[in-house]
């Protein structure tokens, strides 16, 4: 007997759910590290040419970072928030003890 259809679609959606499951929490750490430390809010470069012809050319590249450390919150209590949602554990050491940290 051939398997059906629905198993394979049990057996996809089991290793989808999976998937979204609790990360170590040291993988959490460092995911959450890097979206609290502090960025510039805008960045970015300007080029202006002339090109053979006497074509003008022109290039911009601007970054505009909104981080959280923009709100009113402690960067702390977002990274133990984030760390506890991704590993489903608090984090091992305090954001402020953690000697990568930037802020």
């Amino acid at each position: 007997m051939a398997p059906r259809p629905a198993y394979a679609l049990y057996a996809a959606l089991a290793a989808l759910l999976a998937a979204c499951g609790p990360i170590p929490v040291e993988q959490a750490e460092r995911q959450c590290l890097q979206q609290v430390q502090p960025r510039s809010p805008i960045s970015g470069e300007v080029g202006i040419g002339v090109g053979s012809g006497g074509r003008v050319l022109s290039n911009v590249d601007l970054d505009i970072s909104v981080g959280a450390q923009l709100g009113t919150q402690d960067p702390a209590a977002i990274y133990d928030r984030c760390v506890y949602n991704k590993s489903g554990q608090p984090p091992t050491r305090p954001l402020y003890s953690r000697t990568d940290w930037k802020g």
